[in-house]
């Protein structure tokens, strides 16, 4: 039996998300089928980061335990074999027990807004159109207050399958460059809709419609309906994932 590693991006627009569900297109699933046709045995995959349906993915990390012999060009065929919206550009074998979402230490995420007057279509399902009222420098200093362990309820749904809220954001920034405006956040594990609620919230108070004092209270574990709104998935993508070297 061998662990196997695999690297994974993908274009989210097309799927329902990550997670298998009966009748919706899924990447586990589109993933899971190729696998098998390649492997000729059931695989069950475990990833480092269950993403929405419209979220993408850069650096998403997936394991599973091969009982064959695993190819050495396992990618390539697995490549060959799926939708073009997915690709594998690895799979390496691991170390034993090797656990895709339990050994991650911290995942990346990045959101990206195009901040300008005009839409664009080059941007259509990558970025979230944002023409109004920015300030930049409240955007840096909500980033800022976010290191640190804090209690994140406010930024995950009230209905939810999380018992511990608190969550340890190692690194929180904004840049820009030309026409799109990046949050960069790192931490040690996040909640449903967690970096979307961030973003929604961040923009209430650089547009000034809520206080920077307002959103340092929401870290102390106020309720849900006192942050901002969701802001839309097509904008996010998991950026990467780190494991102990």
């Amino acid at each position: 039996m061998t662990s196997v590693r695999l690297e994974i991006e993908y274009d989210g627009t097309g799927f329902k998300g990550w997670a298998k569900q009966a009748g919706v297109r899924t990447v586990q699933e589109e993933l899971e089928t190729a696998l098998e046709t390649v492997l000729r045995e059931p695989v069950k995959l475990t990833v480092a980061g269950r993403t929405d349906a419209g979220v993408h993915a850069e650096g998403q990390v997936a394991s599973f335990i091969a009982t064959g012999e695993m190819p050495v060009n396992l990618a390539q065929r697995l490549n060959g074999l799926g939708p073009r919206d997915i690709a594998v550009t690895a799979a390496t074998p691991a170390d034993d027990g090797f656990d895709a979402r339990r050994d991650a230490v911290s995942r990346t995420y990045r959101y990206r807004i195009l901040a300008r007057r005009s839409s664009s279509p080059f941007e259509e399902n990558r970025a979230l159109w944002w023409p109004h009222k920015m300030d930049y420098e409240a955007l840096e200093t909500c980033a800022t207050a976010l290191a640190g362990k804090h209690d994140f309820t406010a930024f995950t749904p009230t209905q939810t399958d999380h018992v511990h809220f608190h969550r340890k954001i190692f690194d929180a920034t904004w840049s820009q460059e030309g026409d799109i405006t990046t949050f960069h956040i790192t931490a040690d594990a996040f909640m449903r809709n967690m970096v979307r609620i961030l973003v929604g919230t961040q923009l209430d108070v650089a547009s000034g419609r809520r206080t920077l004092e307002s959103f340092k209270q929401l870290l102390l574990g106020a309720p849900r309906n006192q942050a901002g709104e969701t802001a839309p998935p097509h904008g996010l993508y998991l950026e990467s994932v780190s494991y102990e070297s």
